[in-house]
């Protein structure tokens, strides 16, 4: 069995009676960009800071190369470190910033300005050695702040947050040069996030943290496509959940029923149920049809139009269940319905055996 370049291993991490990472267990590649996505409080950031160093777990290991890091003070584990402030020394230029891990480490002048102006380069700031910090936008700070984090060529980069105190904007230009320098320098990336579209433009892999815990690791696709979770399934993309019990269950398929009677069948389940127990049928915006006739059977319900909002290269259309349940539709630009929709249509979603989830409930 391959050794994992760093082993996340069964970490846990109390406050008294508040878990804030409970055995969290992930193993990453040499060269990965894993990013941790999750709601404020869900144990991602608390588990990237005993990466760091910055705490103390309660229980667990960290392995890099094989070797447990947990006594090796945070200083001295070689391991980069971005913030969403960018904790630059306001009385140094942006040279000297990025000199200074190099000058704790009594690395020679030469070779300091040598990988000082490297870095800068690498992040797109050639010749602004001399500037200060105050001097410089939000995006160019934070710039400021991966240079100095790359400076000394770390096996492992930690960012917490980098880019939330930037406007859309900026932030996706910034997004764009991280996995830019991220493709040049080969370094391995642990980023934390709570923004899905972020997490899914940069990352190789993305591990969802719910409540102290990780619920799914996979590629954006594979998460999207097959959520394991509710959870999972709630936070990546957009869904629409329409509530309904188990009439029915057949190894990992399932049908559903609903409250107006209407069954459904064929359904992809998540989970152990069993017939009776409450469940929801997870459809996505885009991966379902709206026409004026009902399509096969078990694969379409009936909905009434509540509104219609032209997005540009799509229209959405907000529609609600003869139960009560809401949902999305997009009809993409120049879909013949698009025009001809009114409030209080009445009309069917249907979709592919494979387009729909069943979660159970609870």
């Amino acid at each position: 069995m391959t050794t994992p370049f760093l082993h996340i291993n069964g970490i846990r991490k109390t406050y008294g009676p508040v878990v804030a990472s409970d055995h969290v267990e992930l193993a990453i590649s040499e060269g990965e960009f894993m990013t941790f996505l999750g709601p404020s409080g869900s144990g991602k950031s608390t588990t990237l800071y005993i990466l760091a160093g910055f705490q103390d777990p309660t229980a667990g290991d960290i392995k890099l190369r094989g070797q447990s890091i947990l006594s090796t003070p945070s200083h001295k584990r070689n391991i980069g470190m971005v913030f969403q402030r960018y904790t630059l020394f306001p009385h140094l230029s942006v040279g000297e910033n990025v000199a200074f891990p190099l000058r704790v480490r009594r690395m020679g002048q030469s070779e300091i300005a040598e990988k000082v102006k490297r870095a800068l380069a690498l992040v797109r700031l050639d010749g602004f050695e001399d500037r200060m910090p105050a001097k410089m936008s939000g995006g160019q700070q934070q710039r400021v702040a991966l240079a100095r984090a790359l400076v000394y060529d770390p096996p492992v980069l930690l960012m917490d947050e980098p880019l939330s105190a930037l406007d859309k904007k900026l932030r996706e230009e910034i997004q764009v040069e991280i996995r830019r320098i991220h493709q040049e320098t080969g370094v391995t990336i642990l980023y934390v996030t709570h923004d899905q579209e972020e997490a899914l433009r940069l990352s190789d892999r993305i591990a969802i943290f719910n409540k102290g815990k990780i619920e799914q690791v996979g590629t954006g696709p594979e998460l999207y496509a097959n959520p394991a979770t509710h959870f999972v399934a709630d936070f990546i993309g957009d869904s629409a959940f329409l509530s309904g019990e188990l009439a029915g269950v057949q190894g990992n398929r399932a049908a559903l029923r609903f409250a107006n009677g209407q069954k459904v069948v064929d359904i992809p389940l998540h989970g152990a149920g069993r017939q009776g127990q409450a469940a929801d049928l997870m459809l996505r915006p885009e991966r379902v049809e709206l026409s004026a006739e009902a399509g096969a059977e078990g694969a379409s319900l009936p909905v009434t139009v509540q509104d219609i909002t032209f997005l540009g290269n799509c229209t959405a259309v907000a529609a609600r269940t003869d139960w009560g349940d809401a949902m999305t539709v997009r009809l993409n630009f120049g879909h013949p319905l698009a025009g001809r929709l009114a409030r209080g249509d009445r009309l069917h979603v249907r979709w592919s055996p494979e387009a729909a989830h069943a979660f159970v409930r609870g």
